[in-house]
């Protein structure tokens, strides 16, 4: 469980690296960059130390990449502008979880116990409670301040969200028959080397939706920020908020997911994950002037609360 606790605080670290990156440079080309990094990176990695694009399952991780990094990553790159992190985050991260469990029980026979299945769906309960609504921790970025501030641009952010959601789920599980064929033939790989042929993947798709828009329209619209930021945001260029996104999200923070999902059932591992933007909070808190809501601090309780169940249920 280990590695599913830290993929939590990595994500979390990250959410708001995201956003400040997202409305630097648009949805479709911040989500690029963080893969282009996250490549180079991981690959050396893989390269020199790992199995590279070896290890038997390389086509798996591959597709597993294309749907969570890539279309999972750039829906979600575009929902955080139109409808905020906290509302984006609960969506992906809590959706991503219930997707997850379906599809891995329908495709991979894989059942939760009753107790992992209570303890699951209070940690998401906490999520929901800490997060949905007005009052969440974290107010929207951009010109949506509302959901009757645009009505369309917000269903487009949830339905976005939701694509996303179910995206990150369903690789989640992809990611799991790839380690499922590894075991089969006796192999090992470690979670910087799947992570890395997954990146691939995202980058693929990342690659042909930069190239669509830039085809269609020349450049990228980006979101006006309005809402005010701390100094230390301010100082930092553009391209810091890219390269802290990719180290905290598809560096560490897949690392350790790859980690985690080698030896745990994607709908053990996802609700874990899914507190991640409960740990967003405090770091919006300093960062983005949002301050947590008593209801913030309720739904943490019942969160840590299954959280903990789950590192020990059976």
């Amino acid at each position: 469980m280990t590695g599913a606790f830290l993929t939590a605080l990595f994500f979390a670290s990250n959410a708001v690296c995201a956003r400040r990156a997202a409305l630097h440079y648009g949805g479709t080309t911040g989500n690029f960059l963080r893969l282009l990094l996250a490549a180079a990176l991981l690959g050396t990695w893989a390269h020199a130390a790992g199995q590279g694009m070896g290890g038997g399952a390389f086509g798996w991780f591959l597709v597993s990449g294309a749907v969570g990094f890539g279309l999972g990553g750039l829906t979600m790159f575009h929902a955080l502008p139109l409808i905020g992190s906290n509302l984006s985050m609960l969506i992906v991260q809590c959706g991503s979880a219930v997707a997850a469990a379906a599809i891995e029980w329908l495709w991979l026979g894989s059942r939760l116990s009753t107790a992992q299945a209570g303890l699951a769906a209070l940690t998401l309960a906490g999520v929901a409670v800490a997060l949905i609504g007005p009052m969440g921790p974290i107010r929207p970025i951009g010109p949506i301040k509302t959901p009757t501030a645009n009505p369309p641009r917000y269903a487009l952010g949830l339905a976005l969200a939701v694509v996303s959601a179910c995206a990150q789920g369903g690789g989640a599980v992809i990611s799991r028959k790839a380690f499922g064929a590894l075991h089969a033939h006796g192999f090992f790989m470690d979670g910087a080397t799947s992570a890395y042929q997954r990146v691939l993947g995202g980058l693929a798709v990342g690659t042909f939706a930069l190239l669509v828009v830039r085809w269609r329209t020349g450049t990228e619209q980006k979101i006006r920020e309005e809402e005010p930021v701390s100094a230390p945001a301010q100082a930092l260029p553009p391209w810091v908020w890219v390269v802290l996104n990719t180290l905290l999200g598809p560096v560490l923070g897949v690392t350790c997911y790859q980690w985690a999902l080698r030896a745990n059932p994607a709908g053990v591992v996802l609700p874990i994950v899914a507190t991640a933007p409960l740990l967003t909070a405090p770091i919006a808190w300093m960062l983005e002037r949002s301050r947590p809501t008593p209801r913030y601090w309720i739904g943490a309780g019942l969160a840590v609360l299954g959280v903990a169940g789950l590192a020990v249920a059976r």
